[in-house]
């Protein structure tokens, strides 16, 4: 089972790492990162890199396709390079998933059409306009598309494609040795349960509602 794990400029790490540390232990599970140029990627805050050991075009029908958002999404938007292969991926893969606003660049490739669909909040209200219909749900399975909200919601994703893909005591037991029994310091990681004075506060500094 070929995973292919997009990447590009500006990229959050989390929505990659999380995703690929739970998939990648399926059974026959060969993960590659792909990008546009073969070669290191950096990620949304430059301190940290991840190699792309092939390209798009030497990737042409992964099995599995993963797409992560982050600050640099808004510069792919356009990126014919990027979205014609997602279009090509799609047509031969079992599994096309998204996280963050990775969904966002499946939905400009137009796989999303009249499908439900996640991404990370400030981001939700975008992938209507390309024609999906968005839902504040963590993780959206839509036939073979499966779309995890923000950043974190990747490794639930990951998980739960999972359970699909080897059963559930193959997730259980990757649950287990990852340890994944979160216990969050705070009650703070949605805008429904966030103080509302933060959560207008990113919703201002947020690159969807200034771009």
């Amino acid at each position: 089972m070929q995973i292919a794990i997009a990447l590009f400029d500006r990229f959050t790490a989390l929505d990659a790492v999380g995703p690929y540390e739970i998939l990648s232990r399926a059974p026959g599970a060969e993960p590659v990162f792909v990008a546009e140029r073969a070669g290191a990627v950096r990620n949304d805050s430059g301190t940290l890199e991840l190699v792309a050991h092939r390209t798009f075009d030497q990737v042409p029908a992964p099995d599995l396709v993963i797409v992560p958002g982050g600050p640099g999404q808004h510069h792919q938007m356009e990126n014919e390079n990027l979205l014609g292969w997602l279009r090509g991926a799609d047509a031969a893969s079992t599994w096309t998933t998204s996280v963050c606003s990775g969904s966002l660049l499946l939905a400009a490739a137009g796989l999303l059409k009249g499908r439900r669909a996640t991404s990370h909040w400030l981001a939700l209200d975008q992938l209507s306009g390309h024609g999906a219909e968005p839902t504040g749900e963590r993780v959206v399975f839509d036939g073979k598309y499966v779309t995890a909200a923000g950043v974190s919601a990747g490794i639930d994703m990951g998980l739960t494609l999972l359970g699909r893909i080897a059963g559930d005591r193959t997730a259980q037991a990757v649950q287990l040795l990852t340890e994944y029994d979160p216990r969050p310091p705070y009650d703070a990681g949605s805008p429904d349960k966030a103080p509302a004075d933060l959560v207008e506060e990113w919703r201002g500094r947020s690159r969807f509602i200034l771009r």
